[in-house]
C-alpha cells in the first residue's frame, strides 16, 4: 500500500537576483511501513522537496509551482495552512537537522515534548507528561523525569537527536521524515540512532524517508533509494540493485567516492566539478559538465527516468538503444 506519493513536484523559490528551481518534476513514492532513503550532494533538492511534503518552505519566496503530494489520500499541496497543522506533527513526524538549532534553547525537553501532543489530542497536562515520560523512555534517554525539566544545553549531541525523535514520534504518525539524522555524531551513537530508528518501525510499522549523503547508512536501513541531482531525480532502484547493479554515472560516482581498504589507491576519488547553481542549470542532462561519459546528445538533449529493467529506473542516454 502507497503511503506517500509524490508526482511531479517543482518547488521554486523567486528571489531577488532570480528564479531558483530547487526541485524540478520529482516523483518517488514510499509504501506503508518501508524505509525509503533519499541521497545525493549538497544542494540536489533532498531537504527542499522533504520541506515541501510538510508545506514548511518559507512562501515568500518558495512557492510549490507544480505537482502533487499524496498522502492517506490527500493532496497535501493543495490544503490550507491549517488543514496541515492536522498533519504537521501528527500523521507525518520530521527529525530536522542539527538538533542544537533545531531545539529552541528557552524551553525545556519537557515542553518541547508535550507541546505537539497537546496540540493533536484533546488531553490534560498529567496526561501528556506521562505520554512524555514514556516516550523518553522508548527513544532510550536515561532518568527521563529528570531529563523532562532540562534544557537542550543540559544534553549531549546524541541524546539532542533523541529528544528530536522523541518529537517527531510522540504523536505516532504513519511517516517520519528523518533529515541527515546522524548527521555530526560520532560512529557509536550514529549506530545507536539508525538501530532506535530501525526499532521504533519494527514497533509501529511506520514508513520512513531517509534523508542523507551517507550510503553506509542506506545501506543499513532502506528498502529503496531514491537518487537526486541538481534537484531532479536520476535513478531509482532497489538498495541491492542499485549497490550493485548502478546504471547513472553520478550514482556511480557516488559509489567510487566511498573510501576502501586498498593500499594501492593513493588517492580518494572525488567526482569533478561541483553540483551546479540552481539559477544557472546547464542545458540537456544537468549532470554532463562532470561526466566522463558525456556525448553530444547529452549537452542539448535532457534524460526521462526510463526503466532499465524491473524496478529500476535512471535517466541516462547511456541507457538508450541507439540501434
Amino acid at each position: 500500500m502507497t503511503l506517500l506519493d509524490i508526482r511531479n513536484l517543482s518547488t521554486y523559490f523567486f528571489t531577488d537576483t532570480g528564479v531558483v528551481p530547487s526541485v524540478g518534476d520529482v516523483s518517488y513514492f514510499v509504501e506503508k511501513g518501508e524505509t525509503v532513503g533519499l541521497v545525493g550532494e549538497s544542494g540536489c533538492g533532498k531537504s527542499v522537496s522533504a520541506l515541501s511534503i510538510m508545506q514548511l518552505i518559507e512562501s515568500p519566496p518558495g512557492k510549490i509551482v507544480e505537482g502533487e503530494i499524496q498522502f492517506e489520500g490527500q493532496d497535501l499541496s493543495k490544503l490550507t495552512s491549517k488543514q496541515m497543522q492536522a498533519i504537521r506533527g501528527n500523521r507525518i513526524g520530521m527529525i530536522f537537522q542539527e538538533p542544537m538549532t533545531s531545539l529552541n534553547p528557552v524551553y525545556t525537553i519537557g515542553f518541547q515534548i508535550t507541546e505537539a501532543y497537546l496540540q493533536h489530542n484533546d488531553v490534560d497536562d498529567e496526561t501528556a507528561y506521562k505520554e512524555a515520560i514514556q516516550v523518553l523512555e522508548q527513544v532510550g534517554i536515561p532518568d527521563p523525569k529528570q531529563r523532562f525539566y532540562e534544557y537542550p544545553h543540559q544534553l549531549s549531541g546524541g541524546m539532542r537527536q533523541r529528544i528530536m525523535i522523541a518529537i517527531a514520534i510522540i504523536c505516532k504518525p504513519s511517516l517520519l521524515i528523518a533529515d541527515e539524522p546522524t548527521t555530526a555524531l560520532d560512529v557509536t551513537i550514529q549506530a545507536q540512532i539508525l538501530d532506535l530508528l530501525k526499532s521504533l518501525q519494527q514497533q509501529t510499522q511506520m514508513s520512513i524517508l531517509l534523508i542523507t549523503h551517507d550510503l553506509g547508512v542506506i545501506a543499513e536501513m532502506a528498502k529503496r533509494v531514491v537518487v537526486m541531482y541538481a534537484g531532479k531525480v536520476i535513478e531509482t532502484a532497489s538498495v541491492q540493485d542499485i549497490f550493485h547493479n548502478p546504471n547513472h554515472p553520478y550514482t556511480k560516482g557516488l559509489f567510487e567516492s566511498i573510501p576502501k581498504i586498498d593500499h594501492s589507491a593513493k588517492y580518494l576519488y572525488d567526482i569533478p566539478g561541483t553540483v551546479p547553481d540552481p539559477r544557472h542549470f546547464p542545458t540537456g542532462c544537468r549532470f554532463h559538465p562532470r561526466c566522463s561519459k558525456c556525448m553530444d546528445r547529452c549537452k542539448t538533449d535532457e534524460p526521462m527516468l526510463k526503466r532499465t529493467h524491473p524496478g529500476h529506473l535512471s535517466a541516462c542516454w547511456l541507457n538508450e538503444d541507439f540501434k
